[in-house]
């Protein structure tokens, strides 16, 4: 079947003197583009005229948005915030999260990548990542302790195989079991799909790990593999150690080789304590990337938003971009990550404190983000949880054979109970 002029247009680009993304591109992603000559770009076109009948919203007789003052009243920002957002994305929103990308990640200085597309929170970011470049019985290399949405995004979604390698080797990130699951197969296209801080375990790769999987993937490059690098960074920021990576993998990987493509999917849900908001980033980058290129991702981005969900929260994207420009925003943030440090301190204090939980349960290693996982010692996890919830008063979750532990919602001065009652309940189980 014959694809549309303009998704011809933008495969043209991205195939332009060898570039290698194209290649990278599923049959869905060579097919999509964003409708620039259609009801969009007909209504671009007409904005700022006398009379403008083009876009289905609604205005009062003086031209100002035709909004509900009992909505209006309920929050601070301009009623032009209750329109469509563009498909792309708030404009001055995407720059001012690409400002503070690079701010937040020194080692992008320099560097030449995207101009991040805006969406519906970090779900539909990888839901937009797999419609762009994942085919029905496509592989997905991911740790085997991975966050189980995973399996409906790809999987049920895209009809793709998760293929898992080891997560941890004597309580480090295992790289050398990543490179040996990129290498399994025959050269060709590879989708990697790396988390960190990672759901479940609470793990983000040391300094030195960081610098190995970049070797890691470059040498798979150079081999003749072409790899889309999927950097899920939801709890990006929320590292508690020294040593840990403090920055995205992102940095490492944007520009290290003409066959790698980078995507960092972020946003605003973990890193500014906005859940419900749902508002998401996806930025793209690789080396010999020109603005053209870059732009013809972000055109395939916006029309896979456009052709799914039409357009990210337009109040949502207001009420984020306010917030960047506040003053105090910075320290109230900065107070928000203190009390995460914390609750995570605390955990290791109650670890230490307590040899005999090491006759229940082991924890896994952690380092960051919102979770920790504990391996239990002779019971099996599902009882256990059913006990807790139905004797301890307290519920956690199940996952990959593992308990995984949320402390960010757990109450600093109720973190040595959570243990406790663990412990319990795991001597309850194995005594019978």
């Amino acid at each position: 079947m014959a694809l549309h002029p303009l998704a011809d247009a933008l495969n043209d680009e991205l195939q332009r003197d060898g570039c290698p993304i194209h290649s990278l591109l599923s049959q869905r992603g060579k097919a999509i583009y964003f409708p620039s000559r259609g009801i969009l770009g007909q209504s671009a076109q007409a904005r700022g005229k006398a009379i403008n009948a083009t876009i289905g919203t609604a205005f009062e007789e003086d031209g100002s948005p035709l909004t509900l003052e009992a909505l209006e009243t309920l929050v601070n920002i301009p009623s032009t915030s209750f329109l469509y957002a563009p498909s792309q994305g708030n404009p001055t929103l995407r720059e001012e999260w690409k400002g503070r990308m690079m701010e937040k990640n020194p080692g992008l200085a320099g560097k030449t990548f995207s101009l991040p597309v805006v969406t519906s929170a970090l779900t539909h970011a990888l839901w937009v990542s797999g419609f762009l470049f994942v085919d029905e019985g496509d592989e997905i290399i991911v740790p085997d302790l991975y966050w189980d949405n995973y399996d409906l995004l790809y999987g049920e979604s895209f009809g793709a195989t998760l293929r898992t390698f080891n997560t941890f080797d004597n309580g480090r990130f295992d790289v050398a079991a990543m490179e040996t699951a990129i290498n399994a197969t025959a050269k060709g296209k590879k989708v990697l799909l790396l988390n960190f801080p990672n759901n479940p375990t609470g793990y983000t790769v040391t300094d030195e790990e960081a610098l190995a999987i970049r070797d890691a993937l470059l040498r798979a490059a150079q081999a003749g593999n072409r790899l889309v690098v999927i950097l899920d960074d939801a709890y990006f920021g929320l590292v508690y150690e020294a040593g840990v990576f403090e920055e995205s993998l992102f940095s490492l990987l944007c520009d290290l080789h003409p066959d790698i493509l980078a995507i960092k999917l972020d946003g605003s849900t973990k890193e500014d304590y906005v859940w419900g908001f749902r508002v998401g980033f996806m930025t793209f980058g690789f080396a010999g990337a020109t603005p053209a290129r870059l732009a013809a991702l972000e055109s395939k981005a916006a029309g896979a938003v456009r052709a799914s969900i039409s357009n990210a929260p337009g109040v949502s994207q207001s009420l984020l971009l306010k917030a960047y420009q506040t003053d105090g925003y910075d320290a109230q943030k900065q107070q928000k990550y203190d009390i995460l440090k914390r609750r995570y301190l605390r955990i290791r204090e109650v670890l230490s404190a307590h040899p005999e939980f090491g006759e229940s349960f082991l924890a896994m290693p952690f380092n960051s983000g919102y979770f920790m996982c504990v391996k239990l010692k002779g019971a099996d996890p599902e009882a256990v949880r059913n006990v807790l919830l139905n004797e301890f008063d307290t519920g956690v979750i199940v996952l990959s054979g593992l308990i995984r532990l949320a402390f960010s919602s757990v109450p600093h001065d109720r973190l040595e109970q959570l243990f406790t009652n663990i412990h319990e309940a795991v001597c309850k189980v194995k005594s019978g």
